[in-house]
């Protein structure tokens, strides 16, 4: 005999939710009448975006940690503008004195922040003392005007010293080892949305770079390793003969091989005998580039099939300080989350042929590259890995604009560490960023969702970007099912990928994948204030018969989870998506039938944030 019968009876306010658009800011609705993006959530028929041939050629002196070089770049305008000036990004001008900073940096790592010595435009000299470039992280250079579909090339002379101790995202790890980001001049975007991407960098909102073509030569002194974004094009030139062979035999087995280990570095034979050594590498259709270097890391690698159907591998490395014992099993963690992200979540072939994971002092992500700080727990390293490697998709494959909206990236490395992680590791319950959520929601910093990110303070700025957007993605999956949202998730994807997406875009791929309208949800989820507050108001009994009223006292839409405690110590769960909201209504009847005594009723899951828990408990009499 069933001990226990649930249905569902939603109370339908009398004025319905109507299907509405969502509201559109003006500099949106102009890309929609310029038809650069379209009301259905593709790419418009007038969508263009600019990008960039980049020729590096950089010296770095781990005794003096200069870094000195030449960028040849060749920029194509297929914007529709001409354009009479270039804004580059100047991004190490984080540490130049008088820089306006998020986070407080050490006075000794306040520099003069990136000297340039020489420019040319199509082969002629620049003055440099015409440059607009003081303590700020944008450089503005004026230019004979560029028409559409029209070429310039720039070639700038540069240095500057990079950070020992203030490690925000790059800099000195230790000595010896170092993760080199953000190292070259480059263009800013200019879309179709803003022009140019004008924003200076104060070490809080994240990066927009267009997608380009790399090609990198990096001179480090001998017995300096180098690891990349991109291939390493010069391996036999860098390297002795028996590395190159074990990095070959990494990309051709599911196994984990040893690169480099501790006798290597002790007999000092890995790199070619050389004073110094200069390492080629090369990336296509990628939004950065970065280097990390060290002369006593030890190299884990493996590989794995990511596409079934053609059969291509993806590489995985991690690169460390053998002290840092955690590290041992990153490797593992990242092959792993490399797996997951290619058949479970988002089930997308992983899109590059190579992914490494620094021992580094940060928490971030870069173009087949990460930077991340040991920890002592398992778990911990697990849930980092997996988010940090999760980027891989958004920011990087979706060309996303994190300066402004860092939702769209923050929340989805959110949202699959929460699923990826148990999927490493099934005893692990992540709930990063629940508890803040539920403590601050509908406080004075608790704003919508859809604030642009440079408006945020530290608080607001995780609140919004990492857990409430990734509560958003999580219940949107949850009602679609997981086979309508993977199909609505890979319709956007198609789309966007190697483009500019931005939030308005996603919301109507999204709809349109699905076939469904979700307007109501993203409006309430996304745009609205409010808070998330259930509570269980009253429970009725006819014999066997129950029906418990659950009531939303807050206007964000959560599902409905309730937990059905017998007096015998078993648990029955009743699970509602959050479509029992979509009509506006304020109460969700719940019914089921039990023969067992009830000792209590509760309503709580893990990824259902609730500002008040005092009300969510009924002891039955």
């Amino acid at each position: 005999m069933k001990n226990i019968f649930f249905a569902v009876i939603v109370l339908i306010s009398a004025k319905a939710f109507a299907q509405h658009s969502l509201p559109v800011p003006r500099n949106i609705q102009e890309a929609y009448d310029n038809q650069t993006r379209s009301v259905d959530g593709t790419p418009g028929k007038n969508y263009w975006q600019n990008t960039a041939d980049y020729s590096i050629n950089v010296n770095f002196d781990p005794a003096t940690r200069e870094i000195k070089g030449t960028v040849d770049i060749n920029y194509t305008n297929n914007s529709p503008d001409s354009l009479s000036q270039i804004w580059f990004k100047l991004y190490p001008n984080l540490y130049r004195k008088g820089a306006v900073r998020a986070q407080k940096i050490s006075p000794d790592d306040v520099t003069d922040g990136v000297q340039v010595t020489g420019m040319t435009i199509d082969g002629a000299s620049k003055d440099i003392k015409d440059l607009s470039n003081g303590a700020t992280t944008n450089m503005t250079v004026k230019i004979s005007p560029l028409a559409p579909k029209k070429s310039i090339r720039f070639s700038i002379n540069y240095s500057y010293i990079l950070n020992k101790t203030s490690h925000i995202r790059t800099g000195e790890v230790e000595e010896g080892s170092y993760f080199i980001a953000y190292f070259f001049p480059r263009i800013a975007v200019y879309d179709d949305i803003d022009g140019w991407n004008k924003i200076p960098y104060n070490s809080l909102p994240e990066f927009y770079n267009d997608f380009c073509h790399f090609k990198a030569n990096i001179t480090v002194p001998d017995n300096y390793v180098v690891w990349a974004t991109g291939n390493l094009l010069n391996c036999n030139d860098v390297l002795n003969k028996p590395f190159c062979d074990r990095i070959a035999e990494a990309e051709k087995n599911d196994g984990i091989t040893t690169v480099i280990d501790t006798t290597d570095l002790q007999k000092g034979n890995i790199t070619v005998n050389h004073r110094a050594n200069t390492w080629q590498f090369e990336a296509t259709d990628v939004t950065d580039f970065v280097f990390a270097t060290s002369n006593h890391y030890i190299w884990k690698s493996s590989s794995i099939v990511v596409d079934n159907t053609t059969g291509r591998r993806t590489r995985v490395d991690a690169a460390f300080n053998p002290a840092h014992k955690d590290y041992f099993d990153v490797i593992g963690f990242a092959r792993a989350t490399v797996q997951h992200m290619s058949y479970d979540f988002p089930a997308w072939p992983y899109p590059y042929p190579h992914e490494t994971v620094f021992d580094g002092l940060d928490q971030m992500e870069y173009p087949m590259m990460v930077n991340d700080n040991p920890l002592d727990e398992k778990a911990d390293a697990i849930e980092l890995t997996d988010h940090e490697i999760f980027h891989t998709m958004f920011p990087f494959y979706m060309g996303i604009n994190e300066t402004k909206y860092g939702w769209m990236d923050e929340g989805w490395a959110t949202i699959a560490e929460w699923l990826i992680s148990p999927m490493i590791d099934s005893t692990i319950v992540d709930e990063y960023g629940v508890r803040p959520y539920e403590e601050n929601a509908g406080a004075e910093g608790d704003v919508p969702i859809k604030t642009l990110s440079t408006y945020l303070g530290e608080n607001a700025y995780f609140l919004d970007c990492y857990p409430k957007p990734a509560f958003g993605y999580l219940y949107v999956k949850d009602m679609l099912g997981d086979t309508l949202f993977t199909k609505a998730l890979h319709h956007y994807i198609e789309l966007w990928q190697g483009k500019h997406p931005m939030p308005y875009d996603f919301f109507n791929a999204m709809n349109e994948g699905a076939g469904r309208n979700m307007n109501w949800f993203w409006q309430r989820w996304f745009f609205d204030d409010g808070v998330p507050d259930l509570a269980i108001t009253k429970v009725n009994r006819s014999g066997n018969n129950y029906t418990a009223i659950i009531t939303s006292k807050g206007s964000k839409p959560v599902p409905v989870d309730l937990n059905i405690h017998f007096k015998d110590g078993s648990v029955e769960k009743i699970h509602r998506d959050i479509s029992v909201w979509e009509s506006g209504n304020q109460t969700v009847d719940l019914t089921f039938s039990s023969d067992k005594k009830i000792k209590k009723l509760e309503l709580f899951s893990t990824y259902d944030p609730d500002i008040n828990h005092h009300d969510n408990t009924f002891e039955m009499k």
